[in-house]
């Protein structure tokens, strides 16, 4: 399945560890994970030398092609946001995971859009169970 893996970029990076673990885990259970460089260190670097509009037009190819769209959201950022949007009025199943102890943006937690779902969690395996059980729900196209 080809899964875009949406996080924090220029937001802030102190989930980076939770974005290799999911990028890893998704990779390792077979899927393909077009934006698996986010969940490296060297994303930074990477996105310095990339013009803004080829980012968007990268990024919103990425989105049209995917099967799903898992976003970690524990760490605000105005690019996930428009992804997360952006899948969903493309009709795209989309898993939106954050750490319990922290406040998310109402516009993700009181989203009632079909396609939609939440996974908070406190543990990584708790994180990992809940990001298998979103993606046995879905069937790619």
């Amino acid at each position: 399945m080809n899964i875009y893996f949406s996080c924090s970029i220029t937001g802030g990076r102190n989930d980076e560890g939770v974005y290799k673990l999911l990028v890893d885990q998704l990779t390792d259970w077979g899927h393909e994970v077009p934006t698996a460089i986010l969940a490296s260190p060297k994303v930074l670097d990477y996105e310095a030398s990339e013009k803004p509009e080829a980012v968007y037009k990268r990024d919103v190819k990425w989105v049209e092609d995917c099967d799903a769209l898992i976003a970690e959201v524990s760490t605000p950022s105005h690019g996930v946001g428009y992804e997360i949007a952006l899948a969903l009025f493309l009709n795209k199943p989309v898993l939106c995971c954050f750490q319990k102890n922290l406040k998310v943006s109402k516009m993700i937690t009181g989203n009632d859009m079909p396609g939609l779902s939440l996974a908070p969690y406190d543990t990584q395996d708790e994180l990992l169970q809940r990001v298998e059980e979103f993606l046995s729900g879905i069937e790619p196209d």
